[in-house]
């Protein structure tokens, strides 16, 4: 039944003129199925550069937010419209402003996990694997970070020249991985090396002999001589690790490391989307173009 899915996702994409762009963290049949999986700072560059007229993003609603906010000209479509991002809505306008207010003199910086409406407030956009290398080039001695509260102390700890603002949203997958699993693992593998998301929180990321992106993950352990890891970070990487390292074993640390929004997406939603073409990401000009400016900072410095 998987194969003629397939099949038909093949065929419709050609006649719709249809390009899939997968997460990492969606189901290994999708990813298998996609044009391009990656990473969502990899997923925000490539929207920019492919040449068909539409999107089917294989990822949460954030994601496709970005791909139509840097392609208004292209048509985005959700391969579900109910995959979201809790940490995305973890902060609100008024918060934002009510900083601004109390340090005129900081720079919003929005980690992509976020809404359009967010963005517009922010002076940069960052993702995981280009956070650091952004906020070390901005002007600004203060950082108001948001709205991840992990990944900004994280951020923090490499560039202590810096006086930061926290926020307190999470990502519930990351912060559901507690430090005395990733011991009791180590206590089965003492042989694995631990690789982690800076999503987790700091007294994991403190047992990590690696901490980066997913896609710095993947690098990380199809690089290395290792040949056993523990992964702290959802566990659609696995598909993508198994595939490039056959030969290398990886195990997960709990029994919590997946995302229900992400899993929402199959084979048979990214063919209901091609067919339907619908739901489509649709955004006010007035929005997309405030958006747009943080995003485009953020391509423009992580150069």
């Amino acid at each position: 039944m998987s194969d003629e899915i397939a099949t038909s996702i093949r065929q419709l994409k050609e006649e719709k003129d249809a390009v899939i762009l997968a997460h990492y963290y969606v189901d290994g049949k999708v990813q298998e199925i996609a044009d391009y999986v990656g990473d969502s700072y990899y997923l925000a560059e490539l929207a920019a550069k492919v040449p068909q007229s539409v999107i089917i993003f294989c990822g949460v609603s954030f994601m496709g937010e970005s791909a139509k906010i840097l392609n208004p000209g292209k048509r985005v479509i959700m391969a579900d419209r109910y995959a979201d991002c809790p940490m995305a809505h973890m902060v609100d306008l008024e918060r934002i402003r009510e900083v601004r207010r109390e340090h005129p003199d900081a720079a919003v910086v929005c980690y992509v996990n976020s809404t359009a409406e967010i963005k517009s407030e922010s002076d940069v956009c960052v993702t995981s694997s280009n956070a650091v290398k952004i906020v070390r080039k901005l002007p600004n001695k203060k950082i108001f970070f948001i709205p991840d509260n992990n990944l900004g102390r994280y951020v923090a700890k490499q560039l202590p020249e810096k006086q930061f603002i926290f926020h307190d949203g999470f990502c519930h997958v990351h912060k559901s991985i507690h430090r005395e699993e990733v011991l009791k693992a180590k206590e089965v593998h003492p042989e694995a090396l631990v690789l982690a998301h800076p999503e987790c929180t700091e007294d994991v990321l403190e047992l990590a002999d690696f901490i980066g992106s997913t896609s710095q993950i993947i690098d990380y352990a199809t690089n290395s001589d290792d040949k056993v890891f523990l992964i702290c970070t959802e566990m659609g990487i696995f598909y993508e690790l198994l595939m490039k390292n056959p030969d290398k074993k990886f195990y997960s640390v709990g029994h919590r490391q997946f995302c229900p929004n992400m899993k929402r997406i199959h084979l048979e939603s990214v063919l209901t989307a091609l067919q339907s073409l619908e739901p489509e990401v649709e955004l006010e000009e007035e929005l997309r173009k405030k958006a747009e400016r943080p995003l485009q900072k953020m391509l423009e410095l992580a150069k």
